[in-house]
């Protein structure tokens, strides 16, 4: 099987300045692919468009000639960028997702291809990798690379003044015979961000203090980018969107987002590590309507900083790789509204009513019987 690895790289100044032209050069093409085929679906309409293969014969005959850096960047890169936009639009076209962006240099979204030309292209050492065009970089992560694996290709990318390197690597399937252990359900929150039926209970980190501090600064650093903006208005300047102060406002606002995704994706890595180390036999999961809750404008800030989606992809990949099922219980399904010991419904149930009570007896907290029924849901459907 296919396995993805990514870590940060040191690259020197010269590497550093061919990975930012790459980058540069891949954004460059990607923007001039999508622009080009945007007037030729004006013109003729839905189902024409011209293909990467085309498109890169006019770059090499045509666009080179009146810009000669692009031969700066490799090839196979540049090929690689255009087959990226390629299916983005074809994606467009048959309505799989929305119209393609453009991309922005700030954004920091273009990945750079470097696929293994030579027998020691990708050789990984312990603390460093041979990378083809680039040469060897050291790692800032050592023995974490696994050394004596078969690279068939790699991606770097730069993000808040960091770059990053991601391998692709042929790994042995060793996945584990599936556990004959008591299922879990999982009831994904705002208040908690995840509460179990074997009463495990995982708090929200975005309500620690460190996390408050960090978004209490980032609200700092942006009113300064803003005024800096505002005064350069002021003053009448023709190119209000640059200058160096702005770019290093920029680059400390990328950093200050880089580090409470650190937090919060670290976070999630151990509670996904923590479930699956119980060798539950199944795993139940509900599926959330995320882009409704998101309407809510008292809640959608919380409830995107909980990354629901992130948690169920990893949740889902690691249970996979492990041979455990992960089922997912259909959003109208009454977890909440159902009482676990007898089967009697609530339909009255407030969102501030936190603790469950039933005619039956029973009182027990509102996540926690939410996620004892979606462990005995019968209906439900396998990720």
């Amino acid at each position: 099987m296919l396995r993805a690895y990514k870590t940060e790289i040191l690259p020197n100044k010269q590497q550093a300045l061919k990975i930012r032209q790459t980058l540069g050069t891949c954004r460059y093409l990607y923007n001039l692919y999508l622009a080009s085929n945007f007037e030729v679906y004006e013109k003729l309409g839905n189902g024409f468009f011209v293909t990467a293969f085309t498109f890169d014969k006019y770059v090499n005959h045509v666009v080179k000639k009146e810009l000669t850096w692009i031969d700066d960047c490799g090839a196979k890169a540049r090929k690689q960028a255009l087959k990226n936009a390629e299916r983005a639009f074809k994606n467009y076209m048959s309505g799989k997702t929305n119209c393609p962006k453009f991309k922005k240099k700030r954004q920091q979204k273009v990945k750079a291809y470097f696929p293994k030309n030579t027998k020691g292209d990708w050789t990984i050492w312990r603390h460093k990798l041979q990378v083809p065009t680039i040469g060897i970089v050291k790692l800032k992560e050592k023995d974490y690379l696994p050394t004596k694996a078969n690279v068939n290709s790699g991606t770097i990318s730069y993000k808040a003044g960091r770059y990053y390197v991601s391998v692709l690597v042929e790994v042995s399937d060793n996945n584990l015979e599936q556990s004959q252990g008591e299922g879990i359900g999982i009831d994904l929150g705002i208040k908690e961000l995840a509460v179990m039926s074997n009463g495990v209970i995982k708090p929200n980190i975005n309500k620690t203090p460190r996390i408050k501090k960090l978004d209490k600064k980032l609200r700092r650093e942006q009113r300064r980018l803003s005024r800096k903006y505002e005064l350069k208005k002021k003053r009448g300047e023709k190119t209000a969107a640059y200058s160096a102060n702005i770019e290093k406002q920029v680059v400390k606002i990328q950093r200050l987002y880089q580090t409470l995704t650190n937090i919060r994706v670290d976070y999630e890595n151990k509670i996904i590590s923590a479930i699956v180390e119980r060798k539950p036999s199944f795993i139940v999961l509900e599926d959330l309507n995320v882009r409704g809750m998101m309407k809510n404008r008292h809640l959608s800030r919380a409830i995107a900083a909980q990354r629901f989606f992130y948690f169920r992809t990893k949740l889902t990949t690691k249970a996979k790789q492990l041979g455990i099922e992960v089922r997912i219980v259909d959003r109208f399904y009454p977890g909440s509204k159902k009482c676990s010991s007898c089967g009697r419904l609530k339909s009255d149930l407030k969102l501030k009513d936190r603790i469950y009570s039933c005619e039956c007896g029973m009182e027990l907290d509102r996540d926690l019987n939410a996620a004892i029924n979606l462990r005995n849901a019968s209906e439900y459907e396998t990720a």
